[in-house]
């Protein structure tokens, strides 16, 4: 299978990486931070960044055909673990607004810096998206 780049008109346009990988209907969804349209990082904290990059990787899966129960996998990079946790409920209240009651697997893990550096948080996932909604964007 070729690995198809999956690159939605509403995210900024990538520069040396994709936004997602599609092979077969396994969607590979590129790390995303809390990059808005103009290419800049929300402002207003933990909880304002995780809602931008969680929503700018539900774009690129709902580029696909995929819908955030096909997520399979999360992975969180958090440069700081503390603030994560005190927000968690707010967190999770805009995980359930955004992706419903369902949680893939997931993992957060701590890192000192992310590409831009006023980042907080860059998500990146794996879904698995059903046959039957699946879209193949052209080349």
């Amino acid at each position: 299978m070729t690995p198809i780049a999956v690159n939605p008109d509403a995210l900024p346009k990538p520069s040396g990486y994709s936004h997602g990988t599609l092979v077969g209907n396994t969607l590979y969804l590129g790390g995303q931070t809390a990059l808005d349209a103009d290419m800049k990082i929300v402002p207003g904290g933990m909880v304002e960044q995780f809602r931008q990059a969680f929503s700018n990787v539900l774009t690129t899966l709902r580029a696909a055909g995929g819908e955030p129960e096909d997520l399979v996998s999360v992975t969180l990079y958090l440069t700081d673990i503390p603030d994560y946790q005190a927000h968690g409920k707010e967190i999770g209240k805009v995980w359930r607004e955004l992706a419903g009651p369902v949680y893939p697997a997931m993992a957060g893990i701590g890192c000192t810096a992310l590409w831009q550096p006023e980042a907080m948080i860059e998500i990146l996932g794996v879904a698995v998206i059903p046959e039957d909604r699946l879209v193949t964007p052209r080349p």
